[in-house]
């Protein structure tokens, strides 16, 4: 098959790559994330600030546009897909439907469906605007974000694209139950990808003297993540337990950047407001690492993983956030079990050999 992935988000597309082209298949991915990767043969969309990045950005795209016909399958990160305004994105995605046997919604990401069930549905106990029936931080101090996605013509592009793809593949059972209500027909649930393949694990063998933990900030997602507050709790309990446990605070890596670090870790800090882990998390599990995210009952019941919950579940209230620190600093003998525990979990559900056989099966059901 003949593929175009639009977007590398968290690099699942850049995986899912490699993946479907040991399988034989022909992959371009186009790049739009400022840390991401550029492949090899692949096509640079990438974003710059100001009207000047807009229009530098625009006609990068009109140069592109004639690669980006012809194909089997084109997938789409996101319905805001671009760093450009709605009506342009509108615009690309119109190309893309007709020069283009099917095209593909990827949700990886935050988008108009999901905050409208955040804000009105019932699926989901907690998230990054509401904890206890209450907004979060994040949801306060971030209004003119949250205003974005609830916008009359987020809403208006949201709905043509949704209405119009082929298909909708969610990565996170949050972002499926959102979809599932206005299309269940056309709303498919994949795991992320890890490249269990091209990533060897490094096992914690034995107790660490300290446990080393680590958190990487990004701006954009230190709020939204609540990495603000990981940050903080974290100092607080590693400055508190200073002969059994580090910290290690990194800042705007590159994912090689990211994953070098993460193995000069034990316990990489990812995120506090969600039911599940992040791909960042599961990117950590594949080099044998223990994440701190969410991990909650529904997760493993989604799964239908009843043995194996090798992610440590942490609640968005400072007070879980310590407990939860502390509780795996007096366990770090437990640390070379977890860590196996974790790739192992990695192996079984995330493996991009398997995830791209998904795929694959999807695309031809459509």
């Amino acid at each position: 098959m003949e593929i175009l992935l639009v977007g590398d988000k968290y690099n699942v597309h850049n995986i899912l790559a490699d993946a479907l082209k040991r399988k034989g298949h022909t992959v371009t991915v186009v790049s739009t994330e400022k840390f991401g990767n550029i492949r090899e043969g692949g096509i640079n969309l990438r974003s710059s600030n100001g009207l000047l990045g807009t229009a530098s950005l625009f006609a990068r795209i009109l140069l592109a546009l004639p690669r980006m016909k012809g194909y089997d399958i084109v997938e789409i990160a996101g319905l805001n897909f671009l760093d450009l305004p709605l009506p342009m994105v509108g615009k690309i995605y119109d190309f893309l439907r007709k020069h283009n046997k099917k095209v593909i919604v990827a949700v990886l990401d935050t988008d108009y469906y999901y905050v409208k069930t955040c804000y009105e549905g019932l699926q989901l106990r907690y998230n990054e605007y509401f904890y206890n029936n209450r907004l979060t931080p994040y949801s306060t101090n971030h209004k003119k974000e949250t205003q974005k996605w609830r916008a009359p013509a987020m809403k208006k592009l949201s709905q043509k694209i949704t209405c119009t793809a082929n298909g909708i593949i969610a990565c996170l059972p949050e972002y499926y139950s959102a979809y599932i209500p206005p299309y269940p027909t056309k709303t498919f649930y994949i795991n992320l990808p890890a490249d269990t393949t091209a990533i060897h694990p490094t096992f914690i063998e034995k107790e660490p003297e300290k446990v080393r933990f680590l958190i990487v900030m990004q701006k954009g997602l230190d709020a939204k993540k609540g990495r603000d507050l990981l940050l903080e709790t974290a100092k607080s309990v590693c400055q508190s337990h200073s002969d059994k446990a580090e910290l290690i605070v990194k800042e705007q890596l590159t994912f090689d950047e990211y994953c070098h670090c993460i193995e000069s870790a034990h316990v990489v800090l990812d995120q506090i407001y969600s039911l599940t882990p992040s791909a960042e998390a599961i990117l950590a599990m594949t080099y044998g690492r223990i994440a701190v995210s969410g991990a909650e009952p529904e997760y493993y019941d989604f799964l239908n993983e009843q043995e194996n919950q090798p992610v440590v579940n942490v609640l968005p209230d400072e007070k879980d956030i310590a407990a939860t620190l502390e509780w795996v600093i007096a366990n770090k003998h437990a640390l070379p079990e977890m860590s196996h525990n974790s790739r192992k979990f990695v192996e079984k559900y995330n493996d991009s050999e398997k995830i791209a056989r998904q795929y694959l099966d999807i695309w031809q059901k459509l």
